[in-house]
């Protein structure tokens, strides 16, 4: 696929996965399948962000990773709701010692997992606003913190901001392959823009 049309495509919410293009323009439902972990979801984002967390966020976020699925596997070899690679969540029990027991097919594990990652880069970005932030957090816990930091020193460089997301920061690729690059700017833009609005009965959401 040409360089010019991935970035249109990611820009416009479109993402390119596994040789296959995925619209974000789809409505979301929330699956059957979530409604046994709302609870477990839900005290797991307060003990990580307290009682103001984004709850409809996380579930927007663990329903693009997993769909809800406690057993998935990518085809990269990432794991569980929450989709940990193995090096990640051996990583992660270093920061959290409750999930020291690498566990990414323990739903409970993983949405602690998913929700105290969030907060460790949420605590790591600068930004101008709680939505601009988060969909920075989303974007370096699909890509990596690295790679957005070169992503907004890039856009500062080019006389954009760097505490701007959407129309700024999104713009501005670091150095990812193209695939990977219009996979990381549909991520933010679906789950806070498309798959979030479903679940806003479970909670408050950023951007809404």
């Amino acid at each position: 696929m040409k360089r010019g049309l991935l970035i249109t495509l990611a820009l416009a919410g479109i993402c390119f996965f596994g040789g296959m293009l995925s619209s974000s323009l789809q409505a979301a439902e929330v699956p059957p399948a979530a409604a046994k972990y709302r609870g477990e979801l839900t005290r797991n984002a307060r003990l990580a962000w307290g009682l103001d967390a984004p709850i409809a966020t996380f579930a927007a976020q663990v329903h693009q990773e997993s769909g809800w699925k406690a057993n998935a596997v990518s085809r990269v070899g990432a794991q569980g709701l929450a989709q940990f690679m193995p090096a990640t969540a051996s990583w992660i029990g270093g920061i959290v010692p409750a999930l020291a027991a690498r566990q990414p097919d323990n739903p409970t594990w993983a949405l602690r997992a998913l929700t105290a990652y969030d907060r460790w880069l949420w605590e790591r970005i600068a930004a101008e606003s709680d939505c601009e932030r988060m969909a920075m957090v989303l974007s370096a816990y699909n890509g990596g913190l690295g790679w957005l930091l070169k992503d907004k020193a890039l856009a500062q460089a080019s006389g954009s901001t760097r505490t701007r997301w959407w129309g700024a920061v999104e713009r501005y690729n670091g150095g990812r392959s193209q695939a990977a690059f219009a996979e990381n700017r549909g991520y933010p833009q679906r789950i806070i823009k498309v798959i979030q609005p479903a679940y806003a009965s479970w909670g408050v959401g950023v951007c809404a």
